[in-house]
């Protein structure tokens, strides 16, 4: 019993790892109908990436609730506000909020402009501080105390930079963990 008359089709295949070609209605033959011998997936190679739990890096907040001191994302980097500064509303537009940020990795100055009813990605942010134990101004390693009480001892001055120059406020932060 076939309803409304339709043909049952099947996926016809010239080898297992060539794409499939068409979807044809079967032969009107009544031979038996052909057995493939590997199965589609048997051929697909599957991998997959492992990582975290899938928790993102950032939530969003309302443009118009960021404060100076506060952590952003501005075109995907982390970021401090030191200036927001709003605007009013015009005759057909939203009120708009103009956010200066310094990158908190290299120091950059970012600037956003947006609308202060739009969310912004901001990033979580965890801060540790930790206690000095030694500096050594030769080799530039440093040894710190965690809260746990262990030692952290894979860090060096700020002087001792891999990439660039060290800046100005890198010899400040040296010469006062030196002195201490």
């Amino acid at each position: 019993l076939k309803p409304f008359g339709l043909q049952p089709f099947e996926l016809r295949r010239s080898s297992p790892s060539a794409p499939a070609s068409s979807v044809c209605p079967p032969p009107h033959s009544q031979a038996a109908p052909q057995q493939h011998s590997a199965a589609m997936s048997d051929h697909e190679d599957h991998h997959f990436e492992t990582g975290d739990s899938g928790a993102s890096a950032t939530f969003p907040m309302q443009a118009g609730e960021i404060r100076k001191g506060s952590h952003l994302m501005i075109k995907g980097r982390p970021c401090k506000c030191v200036e927001v500064s709003t605007s009013k509303t015009g005759k057909h537009g939203h009120a708009k909020a103009h956010i200066v940020a310094l990158d908190i990795f290299t120091g950059k100055k970012m600037e956003d402009l947006c609308p202060t009813s739009h969310n912004l990605d901001v990033p979580f942010v965890k801060k540790t501080e930790y206690q000095l134990l030694t500096a050594d101004a030769d080799s530039g390693e440093v040894s710190l105390l965690t809260e746990s009480g262990d030692t952290k001892d894979d860090l060096n001055l700020p002087t001792f930079v891999k990439i660039g120059e060290p800046t100005e406020d890198d010899k400040k932060v040296t010469e006062e963990m030196l002195k201490a």
